[in-house]
């Protein structure tokens, strides 16, 4: 379906609202911020991967000069956190270690010093002794008869394995008894970082009243607030967070860390403001990465090419603690269910505990590996059944009103025309008949979330708010919880407000992300969640706005109604004659008088209800990649990338643009060159000379195209564009090397060597 609108300022490709202060080097991160007095922290963290700790002597880490505190696991309340709003029962982690560590870069203490020299030199001086435990470093291994039991409290029938999720519709065994083409394949999909450009860094201060400040790198400032609350059994308005400009998350950031604890602790015990900050081999060491997955899928079809049924069974490697692996660990079966229409579809799916860096939540959370699957699966059952690739898809493709049986329904769907698009732009049928030795083109396809609702989950708040104040000088004043950290969202939430009250974006002053100012509880930026929920939000509050400002102009122009007034042009007029007008600012002057002076406010909420259980709306797309394969050496060269996708109206079509461009990228990585090499739960890609990212001149030339979809559920029509467009490019790739090679690949990254031995070169 798609609506046409005469938009005045959603719509229009205008530059992000912070894009000069970035250009001139002037924004403030939290890096940047130093305060009178401040201290310098360092973490101590545990060279061994799975050990108990039998003592830490600190005393000679305490006599060196300029050293004011440390502080180990048992200076510390003992409360462990996590995903504690969405999965509660999965919180394994303290911020310093207790009794245990369970890998390499696990924290252990932490220290406060005057420079930063004398912090890490307190560090090397501390001195723990360890008794070492046998380690798991691989799902095989933690799920092996006899292995080493990671956590105590999970010694159920099947060691470590910290939770599972079921899905299941259908009668999956019949229809396997009777198809005419059975898939049954194992994959592997890889870690990889975030490799977001700013380290994560904290700088927290105690005032005399009481209060914590912390500002922080983090892309979800409540969870902050409130896992700070119960870490340190404090009161959740006794803290306040502050989000920074943030250089990029991609998910890595959305949980409460050691450094942010260990920072508003310190502070608090000595009364001097504290900052972490850790370095790229930190990082890359021991932070955050996407899950590495061992998947089993078997998928069924008729002759003709219809999809009967598959089964899908995933075992996800969590590292040592939980982390966001819960909710990966069902999204993951969710997407195994997306795009196609299954009519019967059973989901297995088990988080797993190894002694490595703990996984979380990364751009696409669960997407990109489920569908590097199902996409793979559909290109070679197109090859043994005969049918292009294109249109095995159309015949299978969810469409408008689908349902994947108490879990999502679809409501808007552009997937069919994003196929056929795509085809249409890269001559698809012609070219895959033309291409010369080494050449590959090759098709991958996506849908993703537009935010979590996640109806497991309960609050006591909204999930997500907006306050919007308006002023006689025809400015207003929009205060959001929503949490730019470099998709734009500050810009794109300015358009839909502009939009709706009739004024442009430069009328608009926003703040956002301060837990003591803006409307408390917004669940953070992830799952492309804050376009649809904070921009709903933002629509509701100015509807306020304008509900009242309307009902001072009917007064005026004496009129019965208030629903044929218009804004427009930064003034409110009936809909019949613009020439009578108002300014937006006298309006407000009017409103204002009336109530004796009392300032317009609007409020505005937005929780899903009875959308499923997972989101509102599903994007979706289609993307094509054409390679070449050098014969001999098994390099390969991404030559351009085709992409149609639906993102319902684009708010702002040159943000969409970048968010493409930087999935892009970042699914180029995903598919040929990142990669963590692990001994021993040790990690020893430790900088960016060893863990190769693409580079800008590594990023093939390509095109996209919108495909227009309207969204009842979203602002204005619009869903999400962030994170679905990372899924398709690695199935994609891997078809093309296919095509160029005879390679097909089921075990990411899709290497040079794996190419040449795949072509039986070595």
């Amino acid at each position: 379906m798609s609506t046409d609108h005469n938009f005045s300022v959603v719509g229009k490709s205008l530059p992000r609202s912070d894009a000069r202060i970035k250009a001139v080097g002037a924004a403030q991160y939290a890096d940047d911020i130093f305060l009178p007095g401040m201290l310098y922290g360092k973490l101590l963290r545990s060279p061994v991967a799975h050990a108990l700790i039998k003592s830490i002597d600190t005393s000679a880490a305490e006599a060196l000069p300029g050293v004011k505190c440390i502080i180990t696991g048992q200076n510390i309340p003992k409360i462990k956190y996590g995903n504690w709003r969405l999965v509660p029962e999965s919180q394994d982690e303290f911020a310093l270690a207790i009794d245990k560590v369970r890998f390499i870069g696990d924290e252990v203490a932490a220290v406060a010093a005057l420079d930063k020299d004398s912090a890490e030199e307190a560090i090397r001086l501390i001195k723990v002794e360890y008794e070492e435990l046998p380690g798991a470093y691989s799902v095989e291994e933690s799920l092996a008869d006899g292995g080493p039991v990671i956590h105590d409290e999970y010694k159920q029938d099947i060691p470590n394995i910290s939770l599972d999720r079921k899905i299941e519709y259908g009668e999956l065994d019949k229809v396997f008894a009777e198809a005419d083409l059975i898939l049954d394949d194992h994959f592997t999909v890889h870690a990889v970082s975030h490799a977001y450009m700013e380290p994560c860094a904290c700088v927290a201060e105690y005032d005399h009243d009481g209060r914590l400040t912390i500002w922080t790198s983090t892309q979800a400032p409540y969870f902050v607030q409130c896992l700070l609350a119960s870490t340190m059994e404090m009161r959740e308005n006794d803290i306040r967070v502050i989000k920074p400009f943030v250089g990029g998350g991609f998910g890595g950031k959305m949980e409460m860390r050691p450094w942010e604890f260990c920072a508003a602790f310190i502070a608090r015990k000595i009364g001097r403001p504290v900052k972490f900050t850790l370095t790229r081999e930190e990082e890359l060491s021991t932070g955050r990465r996407r899950h590495p997955m061992n998947i089993h899928s078997k998928v069924a079809f008729s002759k003709d090419g219809m999809l009967l049924g598959k089964e899908f069974n995933v075992h996800l490697d969590g590292g040592a603690y939980n982390s966001m692996g819960p909710t990966a660990c069902f999204l993951c079966g969710n997407f195994g269910a997306m795009l196609y229409n299954y009519p019967n579809y059973r989901y297995y799916g088990a988080h797993v505990y190894t002694n490595k860096p703990p996984a979380g939540a990364m751009r696409g959370f669960g997407a990109p590996q489920a569908l590097f699957v199902a996409e793979t699966q559909m290109n070679v059952a197109a090859e043994k059944l005969g049918i292009d690739p294109v249109d095995i898809r159309l015949m299978n493709a969810m469409e408008s009103g689908d349902e994947i049986p108490g879990v999502a329904t679809i409501s808007s769907c552009g997937f069919k025309e994003s196929l056929v698009k795509v085809a249409e732009m890269t001559d698809w049928r012609e070219k895959r008949k033309n291409l010369k030795p080494g050449q590959g083109l090759g098709l991958g396809c996506y849908s993703f979330i537009s935010g979590g609702v996640f109806n497991w989950f309960n609050t006591r708040y909204n999930f997500t708010r907006a306050e919007v104040r308006a002023f006689d000088d025809g400015t207003v004043h929009l205060m959001t919880m929503a949490s730019d950290i470099g998709q734009g969202c500050d810009t794109v939430l300015r358009q839909i407000l502009a939009e709706e009250l009739g004024l442009q974006i430069t009328d608009i002053r926003l703040t956002a992300a301060d837990t003591a100012v803006t409307p408390q509880a917004d669940l953070g930026t992830w799952g492309s969640r804050v376009t649809l929920m904070a921009g709903n939000a933002v629509r509701k509050a100015a509807q306020e706005i304008k509900e009242e400002l309307f009902k001072m102009v009917s007064l005026k122009f004496d009129l019965n109604v208030i629903h044929d007034l218009r804004c427009g042009d930064g003034k409110i007029y009936p809909a019949n004659r613009p020439d009578r007008a108002v300014s937006f600012g006298d309006a407000v002057r009017m409103a204002q008088r009336a109530k004796r002076g009392e300032p317009v406010i609007g409020y505005g909420s937005y929780t899903p209800r009875n959308k499923g259980l997972v989101t509102p709306a599903f994007s979706f797309g289609a993307q094509v990649a054409e390679c070449e394969v050098d014969q001999e050496t098994g390099a390969v060269e991404v030559k351009y990338m085709t992409t149609a996708h639906d993102c319902g109206t684009p708010i702002n079509p040159m943000s969409v643009e970048g968010q493409l461009e930087g999935s892009v990228h970042m699914g180029l990585g995903y598919a040929l060159c990142e990669q963590f090499i692990m001994k021993e739960g040790k990690t020893l890609t430790t900088t960016f000379l060893d863990y190769k990212i693409p580079c800008a001149e590594d990023m093939p030339p390509g095109v996209s195209v919108h495909v227009d979809t309207y969204e009842p559920d979203g602002p204005f029509g619009a869903k999400e564009a962030g994170e679905g467009l990372v899924s398709p490019t690695a199935p994609a790739i891997a078809d093309a090397v296919y095509a160029a090679t005879g390679y097909r690949c089921m075990d990411l990254p899709l290497t040079p060597q794996k190419i040449l031995a795949g072509m039986k070169k070595i």
